[in-house]
């Protein structure tokens, strides 16, 4: 084997070793993020969850690991949200968070005034956990939903962003649609 070869086939093997050619590295959650919220409009959702946030199988679901602090993820969330022309969140926790008592869930207290600076202005709906989560199954057998497993081990803490249509309030869309049945065309 000449020198060229054995050095073409050395370089080769190098280059498979370290990854060069395979499939380009999983992208970060704030990656994929950005990646995807310019193709989410209204009935996607985003959600924020704990650490024990089952894995679903729906295939419009798709599941990233942040190995992030929760209130850091909801911060650039709200903010990658905020920062789109075309999307608002609509804000959605679980009901059962604020009777979560301290002593089964160390850390909860604090949790409940952290969110709530993080959240301020924020128009909060609160449902029963397995409300949403019918919300969630539902949706994500047509729209896409992305799912942010955070570092979060306090039950009930997860956050659900269902997103809106930034230019069409929902005054708006009550007006067409009462003029649509009214006949009319204002």
């Amino acid at each position: 084997m000449s020198a060229y070869k054995k050095v073409s086939a050395v370089l080769f093997a190098l280059f498979v070793i370290s990854g060069v050619g395979a499939s380009a590295q999983e992208p970060s959650w704030q990656a994929r993020l950005a990646q995807v919220l310019p193709l989410m409009g209204h009935r996607n959702w985003i959600m924020i969850v704990d650490s024990a946030y089952p894995l679903q199988s729906s295939a419009g679901v798709e599941t990233l690991e942040t190995n992030t602090d929760q209130l850091e993820v909801i911060r650039k969330v709200l903010s990658a949200v905020d920062s789109s022309i075309h999307v608002r969140p609509v804000v959605y926790m679980d009901a059962e968070l604020p009777f979560v008592p301290e002593k089964d869930a160390p850390g909860v207290t604090a949790y409940r005034q952290a969110i709530k600076t993080v959240l301020a202005g924020d128009r909060i709906t609160s449902l029963p956990h397995e409300q949403i989560i019918s919300k969630v199954d539902q949706v994500g057998k047509t729209f896409h939903i992305v799912v942010l497993k955070t570092t979060m081990t306090v039950p009930y803490s997860s956050v659900f962003l269902q997103l809106n249509c930034k230019y069409w309030s929902d005054d708006a869309e009550a007006r067409l649609r009462k003029a649509i049945s009214a006949g009319g065309t204002k």
